[in-house]
């Protein structure tokens, strides 16, 4: 279990292989100078509701990874969440889809 952390006090706990999906596509995001929301459900044991936050170029963001080797990327699941992010309402963890591996070495 990795931690999304931004701005040094937001922070939510994401599975690594969901949040090395979630690096790419905000990486993606800030090299091209475009701010956007990142929405996600709080866990019940945290109160529950929801979080959002503006992401933008400026922000600290922490992606601290629980494992020591990144995993494989799913293209599609990347395209997906790429989706949620280019719309008004934002980025937000979408179910992944049928494989369509990236090797890791190949977005580092």
């Amino acid at each position: 279990m990795g931690k999304f952390i931004y701005e040094g006090g937001v922070r939510n706990d994401f599975e690594d292989r969901l949040l090395a999906h979630l690096q790419v596509v905000v990486g993606n995001k800030l090299r091209r100078g475009e701010p956007f929301y990142f929405v996600w459900k709080d866990d019940i044991s945290t109160g529950g509701g929801r979080t959002s936050v503006w992401v933008h170029p400026r922000a600290n963001i922490v992606f601290k990874f629980n494992g020591g080797r990144p995993p494989a990327l799913n293209r599609a699941w990347l395209e997906a969440l790429m989706s949620t992010a280019n719309s008004p309402t934002g980025l937000y963890v979408v179910p992944e889809p049928a494989d369509d591996v990236v090797p890791p070495d190949s977005y580092a």
